[in-house]
């Protein structure tokens, strides 16, 4: 990370304010002129041994909380085969048991063949039926393109995502 001492302070002031990784990762752009991906951003706050607040962003406290938790049905993911596994792909699926005794899981597959530019490519599904490709290049950046424009997955969904997605290129025999 190219950040300085006065720089990561004022990262860390953020975050004790609330202000989310993407909310950070825009700040640290227009403040500091300085791209970082959203994995780098959780990473820096991470070495910085920060906590990031529980509490949803502003925009989320007009929905009903039924209306954030609620979870899809199996008829809309059958409507939607864009959100399935591609075809062939290596697949495993990670449950957690959540302190609401409800279960989430978050499934992650590899591609046969990594999309053109990237050490390691594939799907996910979050646990709230959201689906998105991602891909892991030679620098070790990661991106996600989620088919909800703008969508941001929990923090316990991005963290099963990490653990599924390494063991995952582990069983592979790594990069």
């Amino acid at each position: 990370m190219n950040l300085n001492k006065e720089q990561k302070a004022a990262v860390a002031g953020w975050i004790q304010e609330g202000m989310n990784l993407s909310d950070v990762q825009k700040r640290i752009q227009s403040e500091f002129g300085v791209l970082l991906t959203y994995m780098d951003v959780r990473f820096l706050v991470d070495d910085l041994e920060l906590e990031l607040s529980d509490e949803p962003p502003a925009h989320f406290a007009k929905q009903k909380s039924s209306e954030i938790n609620a979870k899809p049905d199996a008829s809309a993911a059958k409507a939607n085969p864009a959100a399935g596994t591609p075809v062939g792909a290596d697949e495993a699926e990670l449950v957690d048991e959540g302190p609401s005794g409800g279960s989430g899981s978050v499934t992650v597959s590899l591609d046969k063949i990594a999309v053109p530019g990237a050490l390691v490519s594939g799907s996910v599904t979050f646990s709230d039926g959201i689906s998105a490709t991602w891909q892991l290049d030679q620098m070790g950046r990661l991106a996600l393109n989620a088919s909800q424009p703008g969508y941001k997955p929990s923090q316990q969904d991005v963290m099963q995502f990490q653990v599924e997605l390494q063991r995952l290129v582990e069983e592979r025999g790594g990069f």
